[in-house]
């Protein structure tokens, strides 16, 4: 038996040794994100990255926060714990990338109410692929076995990103005009915001998960919901460095009318298509099922544009061609107007 073993706290519903064995088994998992920065291993109290500074004349420090919110009561449903971990590092690496910072490190905490090691595990091994796909070294979290606070069968998972841009590199919304292209990059799914909404509109209780459903493409319905986030650094850090962006916008929670107004400067407007937007067949089937007025679903729901980029017109081609090389299809849908209302869908 472990010296560090504690029949007391056992008792009590915390069994240390589970979270030993939990590090252990995610070592295999943090060890494909590491990147040269990385100065510790795993397992201390304090994660230390060196970041290169060369060829930056004021480097600044970015950081963001976030969690997954209640899609994880799907991953419970469904007993699939090895993708949520992509859902928490784009959440927040897909928000620093906003002022064209390059994320350097996460770190994620896990809360439960059971230390299952395998499914601890699970989950650090999605965290470890949306590193790998951020370009982000995982370089600490923690764990906490809290019984009575969280069901046994539960946990909550949150992290934060921290990344690095030169000063003068920093996005500045003030050069945008009017005439400004207004690229789409298009969304996995429902990403991970408004799922409370989800949760009730489809009663996912009750709800056939696991049924594939025609007006999905032969998907489940539980199988499109958990669709992880899709992570956006690489394409948008390779467009940064070739074509002028004035303002990058994260549709997350509040959509279209809350997220793109936060890149718009003020006297100028997101003048939108909807004719152009390549909204997935799941969100009709969110809208048709809880009768959700459309102006609510683009107030909730990213409506299949995860991330939106400004432009100058004249360059909106090229940025189309970068972004499509490095596996997005992006495509144009609005320009930047006159106007005080931030948005406009027409």
């Amino acid at each position: 038996m472990s010296e560090s073993y504690s029949a007391s706290y056992a008792a009590a519903g915390v069994d240390i040794t589970a979270g030993y064995k939990a590090v252990e088994l995610m070592k295999r998992h943090v060890q494909r994100t590491l990147t040269p920065g990385v100065v510790s291993d795993i397992g201390g109290f304090g994660g230390l990255f060196a970041p290169d500074l060369s060829g930056m004349s004021q480097p600044c420090l970015v950081s963001g926060t976030d969690g997954v919110g209640t899609k994880l009561k799907l991953a419970f449903l469904l007993d699939k714990h090895d993708t949520v971990g992509i859902d928490c590092v784009a959440m927040c690496v897909n928000d620093i990338i906003c002022c064209g910072a390059r994320p350097l490190f996460f770190l994620d905490y896990i809360a439960c109410g059971k230390n299952i090691p395998e499914r601890i595990a699970a989950v650090v091994s999605g965290v470890a692929e949306g590193c790998v796909q951020a370009g982000a070294a995982l370089i600490g979290g923690e764990t906490a076995e809290m019984p009575g606070f969280y069901p046994a069968d539960e946990y909550d998972l949150a992290g934060f990103a921290v990344g690095i841009v030169d000063k003068s590199k920093i996005l500045d919304n003030r050069s945008m005009v009017p005439g400004d292209a207004v690229i789409a990059l298009p969304s996995s799914g429902v990403h991970s915001n408004g799922f409370s909404l989800v949760r009730r509109v489809f009663d996912v209780e009750r709800a056939d998960l696991r049924s594939p459903l025609e007006a999905l493409g032969g998907r489940s319905l539980g199988e499109a919901l958990l669709e992880p986030t899709k992570i956006y650094v690489k394409p948008v850090l390779a467009l940064l460095d070739k074509v002028q962006v004035r303002g990058i916008s994260h549709i997350t929670g509040g959509g279209f009318y809350e997220n793109i107004p936060r890149s718009i400067p003020d006297g100028l407007c997101a003048k939108i298509d909807k004719a152009a937007l390549r909204t997935p067949p799941l969100f009709e089937l969110i809208a048709r099922a809880g009768d959700i007025p459309e102006r609510d679903m683009f107030n909730t729901f990213n409506m299949g544009v995860g991330m939106s980029l400004v432009v100058p017109k004249e360059d909106a081609d090229r940025a189309l061609e970068l972004l499509r090389a490095n596996g997005e299809d992006a495509y144009v849908m609005g320009e930047i107007v006159p106007g005080e209302d931030k948005v406009l869908l027409c």
